[in-house]
């Protein structure tokens, strides 16, 4: 009797454990919130993060705005109103950002500055994933969609009906380009915003192609709306306009290039294509799963998943490739340290103080796998360089009372079997280990990101 007791406890307890720990029930992707971490300010940090749309270790990255042109806090969830959706490459706020630009959706030709589009918005209508944003724009009475791919992404808006609806496209300050081109589906344009330390031929270019012709546009530099199709100057932006049936959807794909304008058209035909949303959408999620999905976890709850999962999207963000594909297939990258387009690939990593050290070859197996014809045995280690200061690959200056150090690797590792022969280096994943976990430097400030 004693035995059976026992047992019926035992069985009682595994059963109760069960439903305290069951097996994740939903996609790996499912279980994230980019939102964690996005309540802070300069005074006080839960982590100086922002909502990123992007594909693990993607070139280019995609956040709601809250703060305004040039914050590094640019998305604090404690905020209220959204003024754009911009493309975006900050490791940090203390670092900021550099090559950005932004999409508005709005209703109203007179919505144009950053004060007069803005939106109020609530969280309760927000959506936030690793491969899908969508929030709701009270004041336009537009709902907003983002699905990101490596080097470009698909927007979708949802407009009121209106014979003013329309999409800003803000290139930003400090000297910038719009074009609306004859087709009347596409603008194109350049962005040089940065936070120092650049080449000065340094460019974002950037083109945005809509599913839908507009009706009529406006192109401005400033406050100061010009004649003509083009604007050039200090702060260009470019305002298209539609008239929309009530729940009509008008698709924008964008993609952005360091290269040329040329490379931006390429990636957007490469990476996003006639796709419609929903296939670009399902393609990054699938994408979340794969990477999310290689580490294979049990026994925990609803909310240990999401932490889990959550930071786990955080850590492979970075490093960040900064490299595209020419026409030939093969990669080249604009060269942050003399200006010049060379071949090979270059990828970043980032010197926020949480610093972790891995490879962005050992964390990706489909070019780290990969067989490379003079494999085996001890290799060199990577060639390092100190990364351009302040232009948001985590420089060495003093930044903000702190420092923050990041270093780039170039050519050759894994993926180097692109390269000339001459130029492959076999590598193991453990030579980068001891040299660059070691910490560098202090840190200091009101807030640690």
């Amino acid at each position: 009797m004693k035995k059976i007791t026992l047992l019926a406890l035992a069985a009682l307890c595994c059963s109760c454990y069960a439903r305290l720990a069951p097996e994740p029930a939903l996609r790996p992707s499912e279980y994230v919130s980019t939102l964690v971490g996005s309540q802070s300010d300069y005074s006080l940090s839960t982590g100086n993060t922002y909502p990123a749309v992007a594909l693990p270790w993607g070139m280019n990255f995609w956040t709601p705005q809250t703060g305004t042109m040039g914050d590094g806090w640019t998305y604090t969830y404690g905020a209220h109103t959204i003024c754009g959706f911009k493309q975006t490459h900050q490791p940090s706020p203390w670092i900021n950002d550099y090559g950005q630009f932004s999409l508005m959706p709005v209703r109203g030709r007179d919505k144009v500055g950053e004060t007069s589009r803005r939106s109020w918005f609530s969280h309760q209508s927000e959506e936030a994933r690793p491969y899908y944003y969508k929030v709701y724009l009270a004041d336009h009475d537009v709902v907003a969609e983002i699905a990101p791919t490596d080097r470009a992404a698909a927007m979708r808006f949802t407009f009121p009906e209106s014979e003013e609806s329309g999409i800003v496209i803000d290139a930003f300050d400090r000297g910038s380009h719009v074009e609306v081109m004859p087709d009347g589906r596409t603008v194109v344009g350049y962005t040089t915003r940065n936070s120092g330390g650049v080449p000065d031929n340094f460019r974002n270019y950037f083109v945005v192609r809509f599913d839908k012709p507009f009706g009529a546009f406006r192109v401005f530099n400033g406050k100061k709306e010009l004649k003509g199709s083009e604007a050039k100057g200090d702060h260009a932006l470019a305002a298209v306009y539609f008239a929309t049936r009530r729940g009509e959807q008008v698709t924008a794909r964008v993609a952005s290039s360091f290269i040329s304008p040329e490379q931006a058209l390429r990636n957007l035909e490469s990476e996003v294509g006639d796709a419609d949303f929903e296939t670009v959408k399902a393609k990054a999620q699938e994408r979340w799963d794969e990477v999310l999905g290689r580490i294979e976890v049990s026994g925990g709850t609803e909310e240990q998943y999401r932490t889990f999962y959550s930071c786990l999207y955080r850590s492979t963000l970075f490093p960040r490739k900064f490299y595209e594909i020419d026409a030939e297939g093969s990669p080249i990258h604009y060269s942050p340290y003399n200006g010049q387009v060379a071949l090979w690939l270059l990828v970043f990593l980032h010197g926020i103080l949480g610093y972790v050290p891995l490879p962005f070859p050992a964390s990706e197996p489909r070019l780290s796998g990969r067989k490379r014809q003079d494999a085996g045995g001890p290799c060199e280690h990577l060639p390092r360089k100190r990364l351009p200061a302040r232009m948001g690959f985590a420089g060495p200056p003093r930044l903000h009372g702190g420092q923050q150090f990041g270093f780039g690797r170039l050519g050759c590792h894994p993926q180097g079997h692109h390269a000339p022969r001459r130029h492959r280096h076999p590598l193991r994943s453990d030579a980068f280990g001891p040299h660059e976990s070691t910490p560098r430097g202090q840190l200091h400030g009101p807030a640690r990101s």
